[in-house]
């Protein structure tokens, strides 16, 4: 039975906070619409007002209890959001970040002439935020939990057109492996997931001769959030049809 369609009770009673989704496209609705069939309670974002009406009809199908706005560069709202999970749950199991930004100028050109300005908000954006928000999250998974971050291949191998934000992707999985081995001694786990292009013609090089579906990045994610997943920790995880694996 394909994932979109599988019920299951594997994280029943877990309290999930997804931060990414844009719409029914993103690879973080996939993780919302997985988790909430297996079971978790979800609390979604949105970037702006400009998203809101995306984004909201995708927080009200999966019954999301709290939808508020998150700009990560907004500590007032970032404040906001954690008070908002802490007074509703109380605690907080998963955390999915799904967020990465570039300006136009940082990512147009060679990486060797990025500007500064661009590199740094990219940085700020796309990889300083996992360290933001999981320190925050660290202290509501008292029961212990598990973090997930978004990469790419392009964090391991130069991609046309992936521009600076290669460079960004490779010191997100280093964080990551980072945030592992701290929060480890407190039960909390912490992946990078590195799909595989969702909307490309690379679907006939792939080892499976296919895309991948957001759905399945989700049922992936799920089965990581699950105890069945409880000794692995500070990978990344290729979710690619096998693409990565060729040269």
């Amino acid at each position: 039975m394909p994932p979109e369609l599988t019920h299951s009770s594997i994280l029943k009673g877990q309290k999930a906070l997804v931060v990414g989704v844009a719409n029914d496209r993103s690879i973080a609705w996939g993780c919302a619409q997985a988790m909430n069939r297996s079971g978790a309670e979800i609390a979604m974002t949105y970037l702006n007002d400009r998203a809101r009406p995306y984004v909201e009809p995708l927080a009200k199908a999966v019954e999301a209890p709290l939808l508020l706005p998150l700009e990560v560069r907004d500590t007032a709202q970032v404040d906001a959001l954690f008070e908002a999970i802490a007074t509703k749950w109380g605690r907080l199991d998963i955390l999915v970040h799904s967020i990465a930004f570039a300006p136009r100028e940082a990512l147009a050109g060679r990486v060797t002439d990025c500007p500064r300005d661009g590199f740094l908000t990219a940085m700020d954006v796309s990889c300083w935020s996992l360290l933001d928000l999981t320190r925050r999250a660290e202290k509501l998974m008292t029961g212990g939990g598990t973090i997930f971050a978004m990469s790419y291949h392009g964090a391991n191998e130069v991609i046309e057109n992936y521009g600076i934000m290669g460079p960004v992707k490779a010191a997100l999985e280093s964080a990551v492996r980072y945030l592992a081995a701290e929060l480890g001694p407190k039960g909390i786990r912490v992946h990078a997931i590195s799909p595989g292009p969702l909307a490309t013609r690379v679907a006939e090089r792939a080892p499976a001769r296919r895309l991948v579906t957001i759905e399945e990045v989700g049922a992936a994610c799920v089965f990581l959030a699950s105890p069945y997943a409880g000794a692995m920790t500070g990978d990344t995880i290729y979710i690619d049809g096998g693409y990565h694996i060729l040269g």
